[in-house]
């Protein structure tokens, strides 16, 4: 692995798969549900976590009912390995959400299906993700740098602003661990990101639009993909989100 801090590098690889000059991606009118994977490569519990939700990369669901994200945390950093897809900004957001829905703590492995605390990874609840709750399409489109995201929700909100978070994910990805609680490991992830921003989404009549620039990233990975979820202002429990490959073939 290699750093990079955008990706231009990503789209000059990818362009040797032939990608087309322009991504669209457009979620379903259904709801789509997001599932926040937070973990660390310091944490010993977290790799059969991690091997957990690579197994979602088959997920007859995904991109259309489903979109994992994978946030690394940094702070197991102080035990003694420092993890290179870690980011203080993720570690804030897991905050941000106990904090809103009262949790006592932070953890890792911890998810969140849609917004809620899920405990249930390990199967002893399964994973479901099919909605026939019509929040309208969010779609996304990306020419070089450049990402343009336009949402139209079924029934009219009245926020004039939402808030628009992206991700650029990476899969395939190999760390050979040599300190810490994973020391002598090696960790594999997939659905993690490399890149995150979130910017607001006007509303122009009943449409809500936005262009900006993808998010820098740490690193490349051997696959990438590009996932987007809206929340209001002051409520990070996701409306709509959306996601999909930056090549060709998936698998």
């Amino acid at each position: 692995m290699f750093k990079a801090n955008s990706l231009l590098i990503v789209f000059f690889l990818l362009s040797a798969t032939s990608l087309p000059a322009e991504v669209l991606i457009t979620s379903p009118s259904t709801r789509v549900s997001l599932l926040e994977f937070y973990t660390s490569e310091g944490c010993s519990s977290c790799p059969p976590a991690d091997r957990w939700i690579s197994k979602l990369k088959s997920h007859p669901g995904l991109w259309s009912s489903l979109v994992p994200v994978a946030f690394h945390v940094d702070y197991w950093n102080y035990i003694g390995w420092q993890d290179r897809f870690s980011s203080p900004e993720y570690s804030a957001r897991q905050r941000r959400y106990a904090h809103s829905k009262s949790l006592k703590t932070v953890y890792t492995p911890g998810f969140l299906m849609n917004g809620e605390e899920w405990r249930s990874f390990f199967g002893i609840k399964k994973l479901s993700t099919v909605s026939d709750q019509k929040v309208g399409m969010l779609s996304l489109k990306i020419d070089d740098m450049a990402l343009t995201a336009e949402y139209n929700p079924v029934d009219a909100i009245k926020d004039k602003t939402l808030i628009l978070n992206v991700a650029v994910l990476g899969f395939d990805i190999k760390t050979e661990v040599e300190a810490g609680e994973n020391r002598n490991k090696e960790l594999r992830h997939d659905f993690t990101v490399l890149g995150f921003k979130s910017v607001p989404l006007y509303k122009e009549l009943s449409t809500y639009q936005v262009m900006t620039e993808l998010p820098d990233i740490v690193e490349t990975a051997p696959r990438m993909a590009i996932s987007a979820w809206l929340n209001k202002e002051n409520d990070m429990t996701p409306i709509q989100a959306v996601g999909g490959w930056l090549e060709n073939k998936c698998c």
